[in-house]
């Protein structure tokens, strides 16, 4: 049994990038108590192209007891030799890497007679990829749904391929807060929230830059934001194939416009109006009350992730919001997205909380079951295990890297120039790449 109790739980976090690192960390503190002081926090990186770099997990104001950056195979060997070290493991990740880790736990755990709770989720909105994604995260004992409508979806799908949907749980995103929004501020003050990935191309990226950037020459009394996620050569959840920082070299901005990095929710602290194209952030400023629009000058596409806020009332053009006009959000709407603008946050995760408790009372827990296995998919389970060097059944594969095959320094420098390599493919090579095949 573990040494914690109720009051003092251990708990893992395996994370994959700064913005997952977030979302598990948040989530770990809610599924034990409001106070992150009430449980004993270890956090793990998941080395890849998108590990949070030390600026980047200092912006994201996470605290952990303790902090490390592993293979998948290290992690495991981790949970192995300690099955019984920790009462919860949050892993998040994306779906594949779930899926490679919950076999590995499964393998690892073979012979244990405790094993922590295992937690995944989503950190944001779920717009695409609904049912590959979710049935990736399948054999968690806790799948959490950050709405009441992504619960039912949820549940349909899993329901709908014949596998067991008791672990889909409604909670709501762990990062919402801060104070509602009540007056003007002055400066009155624009803030749009740049994605990595939405919308993809260079025209589109650069048209949305030209609209801000005109939108503070036709406003010189406001302040006009560009917030951004990561700087150049870092890396979040997403691929930035074109960040904004060199797009907008190619524009003279006014002096009321400026770049800023930095908490979203201290961002929110100062902005009257949000503007993003389908970004979590919008869900963090309707929490808020902040006036927030969802962009449609690039259309309502699954491609942009804006067609999830039909119904929200807050799809508006660029050419509105130059004209005066705010988005009113549908009550309805925003109650169904795990909002929680009415004030029922606080409750929001006393679900969770009950089934994590409740598994943990067992005196045994079942063996972690995939849907996916080598019967259902024959085809496609090896090859997402094989990516984090695990063979058909969860085991290592021979040859995986251990922590203790290179030395520290050699193994930082290597790793780093690896990384800073892909990044200059990303970032360089492949728009150049891609350029030359259009011609």
């Amino acid at each position: 049994m573990p040494a914690s109790t109720a009051e003092q739980r251990r708990i893992a976090v395996l994370a994959d990038s700064d913005t997952r690192w977030k979302w598990g960390a948040l989530t770990a503190a809610r599924l034990t108590s409001d106070s992150a002081d009430s449980a004993a926090l270890d956090g793990f990186l998941l080395r890849g192209r998108a590990t949070p770099t030390p600026r980047q997990l200092t912006e994201v104001g996470v605290r952990a007891d303790r902090l490390r950056e592993v293979t998948a195979v290290e992690f495991l060997r981790e949970m192995e030799r300690e099955p019984d070290a920790y009462d919860v493991v949050v892993l998040a990740l994306v779906g594949g890497a779930v899926q490679a880790v919950l076999h590995g736990l499964a393998h690892a755990w073979r012979d244990a007679a405790k094993r922590p709770v295992v937690v995944t989720g989503y950190v944001g909105v779920v717009y695409e990829k609904l049912t590959d994604g979710l049935l990736l995260r399948h054999g968690a004992d806790v799948v959490l749904a950050n709405s009441r409508y992504d619960a039912e979806r949820f549940r349909t799908v899993y329901e709908g391929v014949g596998a067991d949907a008791a672990a889909v749980t409604e909670c709501a995103l762990p990062f919402l807060g801060g104070d509602t929004y009540q007056d003007v501020h002055d400066p009155y003050t624009v803030v749009f929230a740049a994605q990595p990935s939405v919308p993809d191309t260079p025209a589109d990226r650069m048209y949305l830059l030209d609209r801000l950037v005109r939108h503070a020459r036709a406003h010189p009394e406001r302040e006009v934001l560009l917030k951004l996620r990561s700087k150049p050569g870092e890396h979040t959840t997403h691929i930035e194939e074109v960040p904004y920082q060199k797009l907008v070299q190619r524009l003279t901005p006014p002096p009321n416009f400026r770049l800023v990095y930095g908490n979203m929710g201290e961002v929110l602290d100062r902005t009257d109006l949000l503007v993003t194209v389908s970004s979590t952030a919008a869900l963090e400023s309707l929490h808020r009350r902040v006036p927030t629009a969802l962009l449609t000058d690039l259309g309502v596409r699954e491609a942009l992730g804006n067609h999830h806020f039909t119904g929200s009332g807050c799809l508006v053009s660029w050419d509105q919001l130059d004209a005066g006009e705010l988005p009113e959000p549908d009550p309805a709407w925003v109650a169904r997205q795990g909002v929680a603008a009415d004030g029922s946050y606080e409750s929001a995760f006393d679900g969770a909380r009950a089934k994590v408790a409740e598994l943990l009372a067992r005196p045994r827990q079942a063996p972690l079951k995939p849907y996916y296995s080598r019967t259902t998919a024959p085809g496609y389970l090896p090859r997402i295990l094989a990516r984090h060097h695990l063979g058909a059944d969860g085991s290592p594969l021979p040859g995986a890297p251990a922590a203790d095959q290179e030395p520290g320094a050699v193994r930082q420098i290597v790793r780093r120039a690896a990384r800073g390599a892909y990044r200059h493919g990303v970032q360089r090579v492949a728009p150049v790449i891609r350029r030359m095949g259009e011609l």
